[in-house]
């Protein structure tokens, strides 16, 4: 079983994860040329967009 101390840790340390994935996709996607002449956009929802309540 595992203690609270240690699934708090678990928790953390996936949470940092996932910031630093959503990060790297973010600059990854500024990085990219501008498709403003009639290409396609990516609709997916940003992370500040999904997360604000």
């Amino acid at each position: 079983m595992i203690s609270n101390s240690e699934m708090i840790r678990i928790r953390r340390q996936m949470q940092r994860r996932i910031r630093d994935v959503v990060a790297e996709r973010r600059r990854a996607r500024l990085m990219e040329p501008s498709t403003d002449q009639g290409g396609q956009t990516d609709a997916r929802p940003t992370a500040e967009a999904s997360t604000a309540v």
